[in-house]
């Protein structure tokens, strides 16, 4: 099924007998009920005004068309999303929806903060077929449920998004990268907490143990990077080697889609920590590769298939999601990490208002 537009997508919605799985162009490869809603029909640029920082686009859009046409006028998506076909070995085309819909957001976020937080209004098709809208071209909301908020990350079991209104902002003028070589972890976490602390806004830090490096990206007006590298070398200078990157924007892509486990065997997981936990939970992770990014408070870890990441955990103050795994590994531990009992009992009180009928992706988030 794949509507092309909002009318007939909330028609077919309410003529649903069965549970459905929703997808946007079908790169994350979300399992569920056989049918399924495609959002891909629903595309198009709506209104994009650059002196206002503001683009609405219908959710099926493909990511590519609007950094195509923000790129036209010097601008960016600031969370810069991640694209998943490399790490999850997917076809298809990534759409602003589903990035929305999984507020997916990349190494600017601990920085510039995540999707959700430029997210101005969304439309969308609630489980009994009616259009519901909520906030605008500004930032402000009715009173009531904070929409916006609650749709971004709600992984399409609250409603079918089908517009979207998004603050975009200018593209840096220059980027550089400063390499601090490491021997450890712990090290690698000191490093990034005293360059975030730092009073000259570092917009990426994170570190790949296979290689010791320490990356850290400084964005702006070409003067104001120079001289905030140059302070940086000095405030780093008692912590190893440092060097400059050529060729930064490659090498944050790299980062943002996890480049480093393409190809490689072995389930995936995404682990949020606060990153002064980070070496801990590394150890006790059982994992054949890691990569470390926010600073250290986001762990991409990848091991050996059917892996019980959670289980080697324990308790810790974080939550563990399963990106990527065998069939029976994600039936076994689920995507998501369990809810604790009072956050369950009213995530499901939501499930209840915005799709009582239970139709939108059942399962998936537990």
């Amino acid at each position: 099924m794949k509507p092309e537009t909002e009318a007939e997508l909330a028609e077919l919605v309410a003529g649903l007998q069965q549970p459905v799985r929703i997808a946007g162009g079908g790169t994350r490869g979300v399992t569920g009920p056989e049918a399924m809603i495609e959002t891909s029909g629903l595309t198009g640029i709506t209104l994009y005004e650059p002196g206002a920082l503001t683009l609405v686009a219908q959710a099926g859009t493909p990511v590519a068309d609007i950094e195509a046409a923000l790129e036209a006028e010097g601008q960016q998506l600031a969370f810069e999303p991640m694209d998943h076909r490399g790490l999850l070995g997917t076809n298809g085309e990534p759409t602003v929806g589903g990035v929305v819909a999984t507020n997916i957001s990349g190494p600017r976020r601990v920085q510039a903060g995540a999707c959700r937080d430029f997210l101005l209004g969304v439309r969308y098709v609630d489980g009994m077929g009616q259009v519901v809208k909520n906030g605008g071209r500004v930032m402000k909301n009715v009173t009531g449920y904070d929409l916006v908020k609650l749709m971004a990350g709600s992984w399409g079991t609250l409603g079918v998004l089908t517009e979207l209104s998004l603050k975009v902002l200018p593209k840096p003028e220059s980027t550089a990268t400063l390499i601090v070589h490491v021997a450890e972890l712990t090290q690698a976490i000191q490093v990034m907490s005293a360059a975030l602390k730092s009073p000259y806004e570092v917009s990426g830090a994170a570190f790949d143990p296979q290689d010791g490096r320490v990356l850290l990206r400084v964005e702006g007006f070409s003067d104001s990077v120079a001289y905030r590298i140059d302070r940086l070398k000095t405030v780093l200078s008692g912590f190893g080697e440092i060097t400059e990157a050529s060729g930064s924007a490659e090498l944050w892509r790299a980062l943002r889609d996890v480049r480093p486990f393409h190809g490689q065997d072995g389930d995936v997981w995404r682990i949020s920590v606060k990153p002064t936990d980070a070496p801990d939970i590394e150890a006790r992770l059982n994992a054949d590769q890691t990569l470390f990014d926010w600073g250290g408070g986001l762990i991409w870890a990848r091991a050996p298939s059917g892996t019980d990441i959670r289980g080697n955990l324990g308790r810790f103050d974080g939550h563990a999601t399963l990106v990527r795994g065998a069939i029976e590994t994600v039936v076994s531990l689920g995507h998501f990490q369990p809810e604790p009992t009072e956050i369950k009992a009213l995530t499901q009180g939501l499930r209840q208002r915005f799709d009582p009928r239970g139709i939108f992706n059942p399962g998936l988030m537990g």
